[in-house]
């Protein structure tokens, strides 16, 4: 089967360069959002993307001009999955929402449709029964910047079907990804295994009061030659996810981190889309030649 006809269940930050790369690559893409605010937010992504790509992949105004005519958007759930070979869904972190959304998509979506989850935490064992096909459901997560960070993690459940990685895989190598296959289920993938502790460990400082965010940047990146630290890293992933992950984990600090990123969501500071989050965007601090001096 091919996935010519893709529809991205989500705007948002990694949902539109899904999408994006996805109608870069040829793909016919409909972007659904709940409500015509949330799509006027993704085309407005959808336009960072494409300029993010002119400069880093060298793409030529036809390209882009050519992808903008591959991408769809609606508010009606019914026309997003019309004729989908493939669905991505790029919900917030939220095990209700998502359960929602594949409720409905169980009685809406064609039963030839194939479906994943880009979690970045959750389990997609947690959502296979909630599909109505747990045969044709697995978890397809990608690094932020897809288009120069190119990774697809591709990860099964107990009930997908043996073929349907290798589906995944040939997609991912058409819309530009490199595949991953994970060979067992686990929250967080291999990326964000490896980042999610990292930045939790950033957060913890911070909220314990052993340092500000900009020290702990300068350290990690003196220290390790990295050119971001965790503060960054989260401008960059968005407050939003941030702050699900802490919501979601009971310790105290966990909690404490979470009031301090919604009272910075609240007032629009959501990383680098709003232009500002630990720091304030398109020259945050930390691209500075004098913050590691």
């Amino acid at each position: 089967m091919e996935f010519n006809n893709v529809t991205v269940i989500g705007g948002g930050t990694l949902g539109s360069q899904i999408a994006y790369m996805s109608a870069f690559h040829g793909k016919n893409v409909t972007i659904w959002g709940r409500k015509e605010s949330s799509l006027d937010s993704a085309k407005e992504r959808v336009s960072r993307w494409a300029q993010a790509v002119k400069e880093d992949l060298g793409a030529t105004e036809n390209q882009l001009n050519d992808a903008q005519d591959h991408l769809t958007y609606t508010t009606d759930l019914s026309q997003a999955l019309k004729d989908a070979d493939l669905v991505i869904e790029a919900l917030p972190e939220n095990v209700e929402i998502k359960k929602d959304f594949y409720e409905k998509f169980a009685k809406l979506a064609d039963p030839k449709t194939i479906v994943a989850t880009n979690t970045s935490t959750l389990l997609p064992s947690q959502f296979a029964d909630y599909t109505g096909r747990p045969d044709k459901f697995l978890a397809y997560h990608f690094a932020n910047e897809i288009w120069k960070n190119n990774t697809a993690e591709i990860m099964s459940q107990s009930k997908t079907s043996k073929e349907l990685p290798k589906m995944f895989e040939k997609y991912s190598r058409e819309i530009g990804m490199v595949p991953l296959l994970v060979n067992k289920e686990q929250p967080g993938y291999i990326l964000n295994s490896l980042l999610v502790p990292f930045l939790t460990a950033g957060v913890q400082l911070w909220v314990k009061g052993i340092s500000d965010p900009q020290t702990i940047d300068k350290t990690w990146m003196i220290a390790t030659g990295s050119p971001m630290g965790p503060f960054a890293f989260i401008d960059m992933i968005g407050l939003r996810t941030v702050y699900e992950i802490n919501k979601m984990t009971k310790d105290s600090t966990s909690q404490k981190a979470a009031e301090l990123l919604k009272k910075m969501i609240d007032k629009g500071e959501i990383g680098v889309e709003s232009g500002k989050g630990f720091y304030t965007y398109p020259h945050p601090d930390f691209k500075k030649a004098e913050f590691l001096k």
